[in-house]
């Protein structure tokens, strides 16, 4: 089969930037001349492969190859947006044509407007995040075989699996807006992952593990993600319901990382001026424990959300949204911000890299603390209200007793409300997992109800 990866930006990504930013000045060029107040214009091209095999056959394979463009034009404060796929040179002044006509009909908002020009990025720093790869379909389909027949040979308890995935991609963006301002982005990622299924008696279970990387040497080797997939099926087997109790919590990473994801939307610019979450009105308040920070880096060498610039173009900065215990900053974009009355904090688009703190001690040691409750490594359904702050969560993980774990639990609830679990964090692991652009260890929380047999 032919190579994708080699047919991508590996040698002409110049060229291609190059395209992108003659259609997003070709676009500005024409908001102008149709009398927008203000355009701004973001352009994008991505490559991709993607590669899926079950039982050592290839189940599916997708080549992406992406590009498009999307205008914002102001009239005033009246705004319109349109989008299309199509960069040939003649579609530009349609959909430029489609954004200003649906600006000058919708309703005037006064926070509508591009971000002030002082806060636009002016440095552009090397941020490690490009790293193309020449990697064809045969080494993505033999990785990804690789994976999966590491975790079936692991255990004989392995009965079955759901397949293994090996992905590669290779994007480039463009912004430009009416102030000047043009910045450029590119970025690389790689990933692969398992899922797998075990069975012994009438039990049967079924988990995953995944990794995923900016460059392709940094990816754990193929063999090791499946036999962690499969350990991690394993020792669910024999999970059984707990009584139900208050209890110590233990999220494992992946697991606490959602946490921090809700504290996120609650301290988000759209939640707040819709007076739409529980922590309204917290700046400057104790939310967590005197000894938690929570810090924001985007220009982390090889972030999975490092940038030096937001998607309006302002320029992102290094903080502490949390710093002993207390919210120093809200997470905005300039729209929010006006409409709150404050300044954008350069997170339209998100946060980039945000980090809870992580203090000295492994998990084991985390669950020698806790002594006894449960370690939580999965949480599933829909039951937090950003607006109230309820949690109630399904959960599976193992049961602790001593510090050890004695059996692996599923079928149970765990629930309190949010703002009580970020002020009774007891601690942070040194766990850290890096690969989202939310990132912590462990979490000990000092109680919450278990809701079980």
């Amino acid at each position: 089969m032919s190579g994708l990866m080699a047919k991508s930006f590996t040698g002409n990504r110049d060229s291609e930037w190059s395209l992108l930013e003659e259609r997003a000045t070709l676009a500005l060029h024409h908001a102008r001349k149709l009398g927008a107040t203000a355009a701004e214009v973001s352009a994008s091209s991505h490559r991709g492969l993607s590669v899926n095999v079950r039982l050592g056959e290839v189940d599916t394979l997708e080549h992406t190859r992406d590009r498009g463009v999307s205008v914002t034009i102001y009239r005033g404060r009246c705004k319109g947006m349109a989008s299309s796929a199509d960069l040939r040179v003649e579609s530009i002044p349609d959909c430029v044509s489609r954004a200003n006509d649906i600006a000058r009909y919708t309703q005037e908002d006064r926070c509508n407007g591009l971000a002030a020009a002082e806060l636009m990025a002016t440095e552009f720093p090397d941020l490690d995040l490009w790293h193309p790869q020449d990697f064809d379909v045969d080494q993505a389909i033999e990785r990804a075989i690789a994976c999966e027949q590491a975790a079936l040979d692991a255990d004989k308890r392995i009965t079955n699996s759901e397949g293994a995935a090996v992905n590669a991609g290779h994007s480039l963006s463009v912004y430009a807006n009416t102030r000047g301002f043009l910045g450029k982005r590119s970025g690389t990622s790689y990933s692969q992952s398992c899922v797998i299924i075990a069975g012994q008696g009438e039990s049967m279970q079924r988990d995953y593990w995944y990794d995923s990387t900016r460059s392709f040497d940094d990816l754990a080797p193929a063999a090791d993600t499946g036999r962690e997939a499969a350990r991690r099926t394993v020792a669910r087997l024999g999970a059984r319901k707990v009584p139900t109790s208050r209890s110590p919590i233990l999220f494992a990473p992946e697991v606490a990382r959602s946490l921090l994801g809700h504290f996120v939307s609650a301290i988000s610019g759209g939640n707040l001026y819709r007076k739409a979450t529980f922590l309204l009105d917290s700046l400057g308040q104790r939310l967590f424990p005197e000894n938690i920070n929570i810090s924001e880096d985007p220009y982390l060498q090889k972030g999975p959300s490092s940038a030096a610039f937001d998607a309006e173009g302002v320029t992102t900065r290094r903080r502490n949204v949390i710093e002993q215990g207390a919210l120093n900053n809200y997470i905005l974009s300039s729209y929010s911000a006006r409409r709150l009355g404050l300044k954008t904090t350069g997170n339209a688009g998100g946060v980039r890299n945000l980090k809870l703190e992580p203090g000295p001690d492994t998990q084991a040691q985390l669950l020698s603390r806790m002594g006894t409750g449960l370690l939580v490594t999965e949480v599933m359904g829909q039951g937090v209200s950003i607006l109230t702050g309820d949690y109630s969560r399904g959960a599976t993980g193992f049961w602790v007793e001593n510090g050890e774990i004695q059996f692996p639990v599923q079928e149970v609830t765990i629930a309190a409300n949010l703002k009580e679990i970020f002020a009774s964090i007891l601690a942070v692991g040194s766990d850290i997992d890096t690969r989202s652009g939310i990132q912590t260890g462990s979490v000990l929380v000092d109680t919450m109800t278990i809701a079980g047999s």
